[in-house]
């Protein structure tokens, strides 16, 4: 069955080659638009070079750390190869952000020139690019996992062994994806909030405005914290879940054999196959609805998925109740988009309360949007609550020891079988946001201009989903993976590991330590980016008084110099947060135990997905209303400014702080799996 996994990976490598191919012969534009895209190209390389290298300096660290560990516990050869696996999910995570951005540098001026012509010719090299990345971020993370099981497998390991010592490729690739979301994200919002700071509301200039020498850096922004960090955040995702499927799958070992083991690496390749052909359907009239035309697609994918799914299941596991589990998954993905499109798109209540909100003010705009941020947890956790329990169910009724817990992996696995079509939408939304960019820098026309301010807005909204997608599936996950250390525990010191008291001082004292980890780490990346946009915006305000002519346009900014503020800034900024996590997690297990990691999980876990909601959800609804009262001709009106402001608050909540805590909530769960040899 391995090598299907194989197969199926190479070929979607091999056609993500073939549409990259087809993306980058379609035409790039005039000589102004080459250069723009040029600018943000070589801004994007500079500071994922400087980013990555530092990244892989920690990586290695933490590597001698876990050998150094598991030798003083005797345990040498586990040490090593769980070493090793971190490393090599640390390389492929890099791989999949580095990847996930060099293709967008690349689409977006291709948009932009698509834009000429029509809404489709630049919906279509936007989405196809996305659907590069989304192939080769799943493909790598599939290959990831085959490659160490067939290492293992030939070494002569136990089947039954093989995916506790992979739990290492998860935790390497969560570790890298919190670093590379947290300083991307760190830079691009601290170039967002310093050029909408000055250039909207202080100039009164319109966004992207070439006379705005924080613009140039707000576009790379958009490709290293977007692509390059949500590739890393997707690619993390995908392999933590299908090493706790696995985990789980050891303990059905006895009733599938490698059939449970390896079920959930089968599936996401299926689903692969199936987001080829969803992005392919998507096509847009010139006065039709984006969104529809993406969704069109997203349910195409999902009914192939769910067919596939129920051949698999069928042929692998043998179970229609283990078929339903995993049409649970695929249907809360689908829920969990809608409710993101219902909460973030203008069309709808809680972005329009929010426009009527600006019309009284800055502080009624705030309050507004908060409020709504703090109302859209309440679906979500809802529908994620009912595909537990309805999975678990489902799950029970095989008959199967264990049988419920492999229920809500087999739910998990079936959220995930779309991945890649959401990872195309994700990445489609930064792409036609810088595509609007080089428009305006290039000074296109007023048609050119409104197709790609149609696009962006729609990427706003599947950036918005894409991070309701990514929390549905860790929450998920999440108990997934704390069955898994429940598994790792009792593999140790046998069934007595599996119960957890609830009073026991110290899980009370774990359990709160999670949640306020939570919270202290969104405030460390919410203040990050506050402390970097305020160097910016203060660069920015020195410009426009000292360079003469700027503002009337006829001399141009020093654009390198907010380059360099976002990205020093951005570097300096994430160590302390993310090194938190990993301090924190240790600590408690250290000192408190094995039995109160679990506590420290569950409610870390819980209190980072009701707060990753409220941020993304919320950050994303601010900016649609401020692009509402943009397409209605309020540029530059009380309501408007009032509308800047609420977006930029927004900013570091759904592009720094929220999208690190989805990270965050699967590094918890892999690190305590590799450590809990240690905390026994």
């Amino acid at each position: 069955m391995i090598w299907i996994v194989w197969t199926i990976s190479i070929i979607s490598i091999l056609v993500a080659l073939w549409i990259m191919r087809g993306v980058l012969a379609m035409p790039s534009g005039n000589k102004q638009m080459q250069e723009i895209a040029e600018a943000i190209r070589v801004g994007a390389n500079a500071f994922m070079k400087r980013q990555y290298t530092t990244i892989g300096i920690l990586s290695l660290v933490l590597a001698v750390i876990i050998y150094v560990v598991y030798y003083l516990i005797g345990q040498q050869a586990l040490g090593f190869n769980t070493s090793l696996a971190f490393l090599f999910g640390a390389i492929c995570s890099a791989a999949a952000g580095i990847l996930s951005m060099w293709i967008a540098v690349r689409a977006n001026v291709r948009v932009t020139a698509g834009a000429q012509k029509s809404l489709n010719d630049s919906l279509k090299p936007a989405l196809r690019a996305g659907l590069v990345s989304g192939l080769f971020i799943v493909s790598l993370s599939l290959l990831g996992i085959a490659t160490l099981y067939t290492i293992f497998q030939a070494m002569g390991v136990d089947p039954k062994e093989i995916p506790f010592l992979i739990v290492g490729y998860g935790f390497g690739a969560s570790f890298v994806a919190l670093f590379a979301q947290l300083g991307g994200g760190i830079y691009t919002k601290a170039a967002d909030v310093g050029a909408d700071l000055v250039g909207k509301i202080e100039k009164n200039i319109p966004e992207d405005d070439p006379r705005n020498p924080a613009v140039i850096a707000d576009l790379v922004g958009d490709n290293v914290g977007d692509c390059a960090g949500r590739g890393a955040d997707i690619f993390e995702s995908t392999a933590a879940e299908n090493i706790g499927a696995m985990i789980i799958g050891v303990a059905l070992y006895p009733v599938f054999g490698t059939n449970g083991l390896l079920f959930p690496l089968i599936v996401m390749a299926i689903g692969m196959l199936a987001s080829m052909i969803g992005v392919f359907v998507v096509k847009v009239r010139e006065t039709g609805s984006i969104m529809g035309a993406l969704i069109k697609g997203y349910a195409v994918t999902s009914i192939l998925a769910t067919g596939a799914f129920y051949y698999i299941t069928m042929k692998m596991l043998g179970s229609i109740w283990l078929f339903y589990a995993g049409l649970v998954g695929i249907v809360t993905s689908i829920l969990i988009v809608l409710i993101t499109i219902y909460y973030t798109e203008s069309a709808y209540r809680p972005v329009k309360k929010i426009v009527k909100a600006c019309e009284t003010g800055h502080a009624t705009n705030i309050i507004h949007g908060f409020a709504m941020a703090l109302e859209c947890t309440a679906a979500p956790v809802l529908v994620l609550s009912g595909a537990l329990l309805l999975s678990y169910y489902f799950g029970m009724r095989t008959g199967i020891d264990h049988g419920g817990i492999y229920g809500t992996a087999v739910a998990t696995i079936g959220m995930l079988s779309t991945a890649a079509y959401i990872l195309a939408m994700d990445n489609f939304g930064p792409i036609t946001d810088n595509a609007g960019g080089i428009a305006e820098f290039s000074h296109a026309p007023a048609a050119v201009r409104k197709r790609t301010d149609k696009l962006d807005t729609a990427g706003n909204t599947t950036k918005a989903l894409t991070k309701g997608y990514a929390i549905g599936s860790a929450a998920l996950a999440a108990f997934l993976l704390f069955s898994a250390y429940q598994d790792e525990i009792v593999k140790i010191v046998g069934e007595s590991g599996r119960v957890v008291n609830l009073t026991n001082i110290n899980v009370f004292v774990g359990a709160f330590i999670g949640a306020m980890l939570v919270f202290l780490f969104s405030s460390m990346a919410i203040r990050s980016v506050g402390d970097a946009a305020h160097e910016v915006v203060n660069e920015v305000r020195r410009q426009f008084k000292s360079i003469r002519g700027l503002m009337e346009g006829t001399s141009k900014p020093d654009y390198a110099k907010c380059v360099d503020i976002c990205t020093k800034a951005a570097l300096r900024e994430m160590m302390l947060p993310g090194l938190l996590v990993v301090v924190t997690t240790v600590l408690v297990g250290l000192l408190l135990g094995a039995e109160a990691i679990a506590g420290f999980l569950m409610v870390g876990t819980i209190a980072g997905i009701l707060m990753a909601l409220v941020l993304n959800t919320g950050g994303g609804a601010w900016d649609n209303a401020k692009k509402h009262i943009e397409s209605e001709g309020g540029k530059g009106s009380p309501s408007h400014q009032a509308a800047v402001t609420g977006d930029t608050v927004g900013d570091p909540f759904k592009d720094t702080a929220g999208p690190s805590l989805h990270v965050l909530i699967k590094l918890l769960g892999t690190l305590a799996l590799v450590l809990a040899p240690l905390f026994i």
